[in-house]
């Protein structure tokens, strides 16, 4: 058995809108990228939606997501072994596209994560052998992502704490690493908000050792502790393209994030990938300086200037689905639906709670954020400003 094992995470991969049919492209991916996959020993791809032929039927507009079949072209090309599919689109084509998604990831041979037929698929963690073993569990936001039960189906959502813990504990209990995969966050942050934040860290004292995060469509941090854990916050989008993507800044760049593991330790690198639109193809770039450690010091300091680069891509948000209602608002207007619970998603303290975005938006006056030692941060999130 290999005593070190190497392991490929990417961001969202779909297939649809300005992506569709881009599967067939020999070109789709450069050289790079390919010979990057070629270096791990396993790759974990975020299969942002159900592999089936089923046409968006209306009722979902922009959130429809699904793929072609066909598609598993590329999963080959990249080397995925495992598909997590714990995510919000998994579901869009109900349950039947869940057994499609299933059907042909049991032909191709691959392992698949944090969904399925019942909560036991949906929960049961993927092992691999090598490098003392190494576990992986796969959690899903909600209110947004459908709960799997005993009897339907969905995904392991990120708040079925005692389950999400009682996995952790047995990863640990067969082998030396337990790597927690995260489809979560908010759409379009630069860094997360603490309630994110304090939620993937509950899951590094379940005893996981890495956080591996997506969902905000964007890169953003990572974050290392000195228990030798690490969060890796969001990994951006893959191969990902749409109208409602393009609204918004940094879309079009991602992280390919490379974890090694020995049964001593564990260490990272990365590469950057950009997507060339008009062409839609993507090609390697330089990691986003956004993609650093931040620990909890800079962190506090950034806050306030995260926060109101939050805001703004909300706005930006709000103005391409609904620009009748929103295209003359006033800052009273906007202060106004920060403040109340018409945000999608919002749950109180837990997710799009705009209030305490934007009480952390004017908690430090001035620029508190000069307290932080990153220049680069501090460039990157007052440029998205």
């Amino acid at each position: 058995m290999k005593d070190r094992a190497s392991i490929i995470f990417t961001g969202d991969i779909g297939f649809d809108r300005y992506m569709e049919g881009r599967w067939k492209d020999e070109r789709l991916l450069s050289r790079e990228i390919v010979d990057f996959f070629k270096t791990a020993d396993h790759v974990v791809a975020n299969v942002e939606g159900a592999l089936i032929s089923a046409p968006d039927d209306g009722s979902r507009g922009v959130y429809f997501h699904c793929m072609d079949p066909r598609a598993v072209r590329v999963l080959q090309t990249i080397r995925a072994d495992v598909w997590n599919i714990a995510n919000n689109h998994i579901m869009d084509a109900g349950k039947e596209g869940m057994a499609s998604t299933l059907g042909i990831a049991a032909k191709e041979g691959v392992l698949t994560l944090g969904a399925g037929l019942d909560i036991f698929q949906a929960s049961r963690p993927v092992f691999f052998e090598e490098a003392g073993g190494i576990g992986l569990v796969s959690v899903a936001y909600s209110p947004e992502c459908p709960r799997a039960t005993e009897e339907l189906p969905g995904v392991l959502v990120w708040d079925d704490t005692e389950l999400i813990a009682k996995r952790i504990a047995e990863i640990k209990a067969r082998v030396r690493w337990c790597v927690v995969v995260a489809h979560g966050g908010e759409e379009f942050s630069v860094l997360p908000n603490p309630y994110i934040r304090d939620r993937y860290i509950k899951y590094l004292e379940f005893g996981a050792d890495v956080v591996v995060a997506h969902h905000p469509h964007v890169p953003q941090n990572y974050e290392t502790f000195d228990s030798g854990k690490t969060i890796f916050y969001s990994l951006g989008n893959f191969i990902f393209d749409t109208d409602y993507q393009r609204a918004h800044k940094h879309t079009d760049t991602g992280i390919l994030l490379r974890l090694t593991f020995t049964k001593d330790g564990y260490s990272f690198d990365a590469l950057g990938t950009k997507t060339v639109r008009g062409e839609e193809r993507l090609e390697r770039c330089s990691v986003p300086e956004i993609f650093t450690d931040v620990r909890e010091g800079d962190y506090e300091a950034l806050l306030p200037l995260a926060s109101r680069v939050f805001l703004e891509e909300e706005k930006r948000r709000m103005l391409f689905l609904e620009p009748e209602k929103y295209g003359n608002a006033t800052d009273a207007d906007w202060e106004r639906y920060f403040l109340s619970d018409e945000p999608e998603n919002y749950t109180p303290g837990v997710l799009m709670d705009l209030g305490i975005v934007l009480s952390n938006a004017r908690k430090a006056p001035g620029k508190a954020y000069e307290q932080c030692k990153n220049e680069k941060v501090k460039k990157y999130l007052l440029e998205t400003l």
